[in-house]
């Protein structure tokens, strides 16, 4: 089904339905895809049933069918039939909706319509429909689960006994109060509608109110506003959307948005699509940023993020207090798990649950999905198998071996093991926790990434290539500078690769980082030299400042893309002009040729950042940040020499 709920489809006093904000243009698509579906043929026109505010009116009902079938041929829409659906055939609804392509739900009076569309269970009807519904006026109102129906008529804002919650169709959660222009100054019953009736009803609600020619489209879970419009709540009401723009309501918690620093891009961004951000985290909140504090809705602090049971009752509570959660994310390796489980707690189906998580944790569960997608990865087996087993496993791929945690980041715990002696002397120092860990034939090659940003269809809206020339584990195991760069474009077998490995794990709606190598010389059973092999898969944005040299590189914004995938299922963000971005992390520790000054004399006019990493991330990407963006490849190492010279 797709929904629109408008105060009006026409602009005032116009006699067709206004393109303004595409409306036009998606109600003609919507009805594309309906007649579409219906599989009764190319060239079938739409059937239209209306349903009446006011059953009983004959006049009025006869008049709004005139009106509305003069208004829908003026906009160029040609049907096969229009029905209005009243008391004269009520008794007919379950055949006239089962025939219908676009229901119409017609303006007047709320609660009389209310408890029409109640008497013939419309609800229920409409339960299964798979083609248009609009709502015009009373009938958006109508549409909401719990209705909000502000007194319209003289007497009922006075009227004590006047209801003013119904139980409408149950096809949106968004209460509207349409017809702005038109209804903002009204007084009623020496009140005013706004200030003396809407906003105090407005406590713990919200509601949302738009002039005629704006709209709220909602298909597959999104609901996106366009046009001009106002939030109404807690007593208060602000601008939201304008004109030619939209807002996306949705609920996004974000897990640890001040960790790392950066990362309140993606709450500006979402927040800037119209999203309610909702941050969970255990700092003080004077202590986050001003930035991310402008970047949310609501901050609920935590004593401890490791503690589920609190975490648990955060989100209860936004959950309460702001309606059905539709995303839960921390876009960070180490909540991993935890978001997954409070998904699957909070039936927030728009990443990944807990039934999956294993296959994106653990290094030996993602070998399976490697193979479902064809794509070669070196040879493993679990540390927990025994000594013996791995000495077997030793004597066909030789030496060396690398041993890392089955379940982890980074080059953390990893080690490589480069004899028969190596090997039991490495068992010998993990008795207890050798069951942790998994050994691996030791590939030889240059590290790349794949990082993308895949829609909720599973298409990449964004990609990006990332070389790595040193490994992490002899970056942190030889306390060497980090050097490392981001290409111009992803090269076209990477890309292949990386988006068959990303269906293969099924992955969709998500920042993804999939390490590969890419072999220096041709390996049996792994493939020829320049080929991809699978490393390991992370499902979430690089680490670090490597976002903002993605930015800087391409010249755009991924905080943004990502939140534009969120909150629209696509990339509205365009790209400029293409670099290479180099990235220096220099150690406090080492002694260099070149000052800070010196750097910043030479290729000033080149860096884009110059900051301290954060020293959570110091020990993988150094203490003090150098990113600089050249145009040729062949400045990059010239810009590592300098600046690691010692």
């Amino acid at each position: 089904m797709t929904l629109f709920l408008t105060g009006s489809p026409t602009r005032y006093g116009e006699d067709h339905f206004t393109s303004d904000n595409g409306f036009l243009s998606e109600v003609n698509a919507a009805l594309d895809e309906a007649v579409s579906r219906s599989g009764l043929g190319q060239g079938t026109l739409p059937r239209v049933l209306l349903v009446s505010a006011d059953p009983d009116d004959q006049a009025f009902t006869e008049s709004v069918l005139e009106g509305m079938s003069l208004c829908i041929h003026r906009s160029g829409i040609r049907t096969e039939e229009i029905v209005m659906l009243d008391r004269r055939n009520a008794s007919e609804a379950p055949e006239l909706v089962r025939r219908a392509d676009w229901v119409i739900l017609c303006g007047g009076h709320v609660p009389t319509q209310n408890r029409f569309i109640n008497e013939i269970g419309l609800k229920e009807l409409l339960k299964d429909f798979d083609g248009v519904v609009m709502g015009c006026s009373a009938g958006s109102m109508n549409c909401a689960d719990r209705v909000y129906s502000h007194p319209e008529l003289p007497g009922e804002a006075v009227d004590p006994q006047y209801r003013r919650s119904l139980v409408g169709l149950g096809l949106t959660d968004i209460n509207l109060v349409p017809h702005f222009y038109q209804v903002r100054d009204v007084w009623l019953d020496g009140r005013r509608l706004f200030e003396d009736v809407v906003f105090p009803d407005s406590w713990q609600h919200r509601f949302y109110t738009l002039p005629d020619g704006g709209y709220v489209k909602v298909k597959d879970g999104r609901s996106t506003l366009y046009g001009d419009a106002w939030e109404i709540s807690d007593g208060r009401m602000r601008q939201v959307s304008y004109e030619n723009s939209s807002y996306s309501f949705m609920n996004l918690i974000f897990i640890s948005p001040h960790f790392p620093e950066s990362y309140w891009h993606f709450c500006a961004g979402a927040k800037a699509n119209g999203i309610n951000v909702l941050g969970i985290a255990d700092a003080p909140y004077e202590s986050l940023s001003e930035e991310l504090k402008s970047s949310l809705t609501e901050y609920y602090r935590v004593r401890s993020l490791e503690d589920y049971e609190e975490v648990f009752r955060a989100v209860a509570f936004l959950s309460y207090k702001y309606g059905k959660i539709d995303w839960i994310e921390s876009n960070n390796e180490y909540w991993l798990e935890q978001d997954a489980r409070l998904r699957t707690d909070f039936n927030v189906t728009t990443g990944i649950q807990t039934d999956r998580i294993a296959s994106i944790k653990n290094k030996s569960e993602m070998k399976k999905y490697y193979a479902l997608g064809g794509v070669p990865t070196a040879r493993q087996i679990k540390a927990a198998e025994g000594l013996s087993r791995v000495r077997a496993f030793a004597r066909k791929t030789g030496y060396p071996l690398i041993a890392k945690p089955d379940n982890g980041v980074g080059a953390g715990g990893t080690a490589k093991i480069n004899s028969a002696e190596e090997l039991e002397e490495w068992f010998s120092a993990h008795l207890g926790d050798s069951a942790r860990y998994v050994i691996e034939e030791f590939i030889t090659g240059l590290l790349v990434s794949y990082d993308a940003i895949f829609n909720d269809k599973g298409e990449p809206v964004f990609e990006n290539n990332t070389v790595f020339p040193t490994p992490i584990m002899d970056i942190v195991h030889q306390n060497l500078d980090t050097c490392y760069w981001t290409n111009k474009t992803v090269p076209a077998k990477l890309s292949q690769i990386g988006r068959r490995t990303v269906k293969a794990f099924g992955i969709t709606s998500r920042f993804v980082h999939l390490e590969f190598f890419q072999l220096d010389r041709d390996r049996e059973g792994l493939g020829k030299k320049g080929d991809y092999v699978g490393l390991e898969v992370n499902m979430r944005p690089p680490g670090g400042f490597t976002p903002d040299m993605m930015n800087y590189a391409h010249s755009t914004d991924v905080f943004q893309i990502w939140a534009d995938m969120v909150a629209f299922g696509e990339r509205r963000k365009g790209f400029g002009e293409q670099f290479y971005c180099a990235y220096v992390g220099r150690r406090d520790c080492h002694a260099y040729r070149h000052s800070h000054d010196e750097v910043m004399a030479r290729y000033g006019s080149a860096i884009c950042m110059n900051t301290r990493m954060s020293p959570a991330l110091a020990d993988d990407l150094g203490d003090q940040v150098y990113i600089a963006r050249f145009k040729e490849r062949s400045e990059i190492d010239a810009f590592f020499a300098f600046l690691t010279a010692v």
